[in-house]
């Protein structure tokens, strides 16, 4: 019988611990084009936004810069990330192992990154073979978190409904795009003391307790799929 949940994992924070490069090529890039940025400002403020979310908010701060720079601004910022996250880049804690307790559910990775950084980064942590290509990048769908429709569309092409699939997030920005598409919703909380799990989601704090959480859901949802 097919499982009753589709697992959708988000990336970086989540399965690989990408978010510390991520934050430290930010701030060299932006800082070199006028926009003041310290890598504790993206853990801080921006975890999980679109970059060029990020540039925005920063240039209605301290004014715009020239918009040509844009584009290979941002190039360069990746072509650098994606060289460190293929030698430098380790799973989440609690990841490998809870991945591995869950390897015969359906999984897919949906992020905010471009595809090609999500098959890096699952590849430079030996995560790649457990997901296909099941990768759902908003660069290929053309919508970011926090808009749902990145989350809708994952679940359209897994073939499960939203009302099936269990959404795992570590940033708020996910959290909120996953609930808002019918999802329920898992917010990887590494930072308790300091970040508040929005309400309706199920906060965990290391991603070794997510297997008991999620033989629970799949307990509790299996009468209703036998019903139907």
């Amino acid at each position: 019988m097919p499982r009753p949940l589709c697992l959708l994992f988000d990336c970086d924070g989540t399965l690989v611990d990408s978010e510390p490069l991520l934050a430290d090529e930010m701030a060299t890039a932006l800082n070199a084009v006028g926009l003041p940025f310290q890598a504790s400002d993206y853990i801080g403020e921006f975890r999980g936004a679109r970059f060029r979310r990020i540039v925005a908010e920063l240039e209605s701060r301290h004014g715009r810069v020239d918009p040509e720079a844009l584009g290979p601004l941002e190039s360069t910022m990746r072509a650098n990330l994606n060289r460190r996250l293929a030698t430098e880049l380790t799973p989440i804690e609690g990841a490998t192992e809870a991945l591995a307790a869950l390897s015969d559910y359906p999984m897919g990775v949906v992020s905010n990154g471009p595809e090609n950084k999500i098959r890096t980064s699952l590849e430079a942590t030996g995560l790649e073979t457990l997901f296909g290509d099941h990768l759902f990048s908003a660069y290929t769908a053309n919508c970011w978190k926090p808009d749902p429709c990145l989350y809708a569309h994952a679940a359209h092409e897994m073939g499960y409904p939203p009302a099936r699939c269990l959404a795992i997030e570590d940033s708020v920005v996910g959290v909120r795009a996953a609930l808002a598409a019918g999802m329920t919703v898992v917010h990887l909380n590494r930072y308790p003391d300091v970040e508040q799990t929005p309400e309706g989601a199920i906060m965990i704090t290391s991603m070794f307790q997510l297997p008991t959480v999620v033989a629970r859901l799949a307990r509790e949802l299996a009468p209703r799929v036998i019903a139907r």
